[in-house]
């Protein structure tokens, strides 16, 4: 009773309840390795922290214009241009309470009710049930591991109805990591401004790629494609900032504008204090970013050759993120203490009450058969939670 349509129709994030799990059970002293988290294991960069002290010392704790300050527009202008060779207007930005504000923002701004949004599978959690929240329907294409997990032009172009209004890329992917290149991505913003479909594009996890593989956002691909995007971001990931809740949004200015108008009506403005910080996260040393990526890019050739010594057990190795996406077909219809394992969300529950360790079953994500295991955790911990999964599932095999 007094319930919506809407909000029966979504489920709670599969993620963010795992690692509430995980975390609680470590609360009553149960040793468990949690690759469900996704959220990277460092520290807020220091002169992060510092700018931050400073902005609560100075008092700047007032209420802030509903799309972000000048000064943090401006920083998160100079990024694009700098990393990325776009060039955007403060009108052309919106700052919100993380990157999934901003895409929740974006959905509530633009989809009327049975608009279609493609979603690439495997996709991030909250998606779908973001456009369904919007009235909108969730159009899936599906991909597997025998393609790398991409999607290609000829596949979008298939699925386009009258009703498509946007499709979203994610790279790199959060679950797989796979990172489309400029080319891949060049090709999909061809079909899609022939069509005028607008692009979301969530680049959260563009600083974290690995192999000297360049990073590149469909936004910059052509001018023409331009008109037709609105990249999503924010500093979460990059500098290990979840907790401070600071997304952003760039793209046509009536689209800003809409966002900006909806933002005013549920949240106003980002903390004031985390727009301090993020300002000093664009705008000073990068140093940082690069020595956490660094340590993840070891983290991910370690538990990438793990996993694929695990027999039977398929994982590709991402160009990004800090994802695993392994194939664990192998496990499924297999018996372990007595109990057939049928699908991956029991598998997941047989490792956290079994392993003791923390993942996120591969349907969450549109994907089923799979799992996903952040590597936003020590060596020592990602060699404990694979010899844990070795231990549970391959000598009982």
């Amino acid at each position: 009773m007094y319930i919506s349509k809407r909000v029966n129709s979504i489920k709670p994030s599969p993620t963010l309840a795992i690692d509430a799990k995980a975390k609680a059970l470590k609360q009553q002293s149960i040793d468990i390795v949690n690759f469900g988290v996704g959220e990277p294991d460092f520290n807020t960069p220091v002169n992060i922290k510092e700018a931050a002290i400073l902005a609560i010392n100075e008092n700047f704790t007032k209420y802030c214009p509903v799309s972000g300050t000048l000064e943090i527009k401006n920083a998160i202008i100079n990024k694009l241009k700098r990393d990325n060779g776009i060039a955007y207007s403060p009108e052309e930005i919106i700052v919100s309470n993380g990157a999934k504000h901003s895409l929740y923002n974006l959905f509530q701004s633009i989809i009327d009710d049975g608009d279609e949004v493609i979603i690439l599978a495997p996709y991030w959690v909250s998606y779908p049930d973001m456009v369904i929240l919007a009235g909108g329907k969730p159009v899936i294409i599906q991909t597997n591991d025998k393609i790398n997990f991409k999607v290609t032009p000829a596949a979008i172009e298939k699925t386009l109805t009258a009703k498509t209004k946007a499709i979203i890329v994610n790279s790199p992917s959060n679950p797989t990591g796979v990172t489309y290149t400029g080319e891949e991505l060049k090709a999909i913003a061809q079909v899609c401004v022939k069509h005028k479909i607008l692009i979301i594009s969530d680049d959260i996890y563009e600083k974290l790629v690995y192999d000297n593989f360049k990073f590149t956002s469909i936004a910059e691909v052509s001018p023409q494609a331009k008109e037709f995007i609105v990249v999503v971001n924010g500093v979460s990931k990059a500098y290990s900032m979840t907790g401070w809740r600071i997304g952003y949004a760039a793209g046509p200015k009536n689209i800003i504008a809409a966002m900006t108008k909806v933002q005013s009506q549920s949240t106003s403005n980002a903390s004031s204090i985390s727009i301090k910080a993020a300002t000093e996260a664009l705008n000073g040393t990068q140093e940082c970013v690069e020595s956490m990526r660094d340590k993840f890019e070891k983290r991910r050739n370690f538990i990438v050759e793990r996993l694929n010594a695990l027999e039977g057990v398929v994982c590709i190795k991402p160009e990004g993120a800090f994802y695993v996406f392994p194939n664990i077909k192998v496990f499924l219809g297999k018996t372990f203490n007595g109990k057939i394992i049928n699908t991956d969300i029991e598998l997941a529950d047989y490792l956290l009450d079994t392993a003791k360790i923390a993942v996120v079953p591969g349907s969450a994500f549109g994907a089923e058969g799979h799992i996903r295991l952040s590597y936003a955790v020590s060596i020592e911990n990602i060699k404990t939670g694979i010899d844990r999964l070795e231990e549970a599932c391959c000598s009982k095999c």
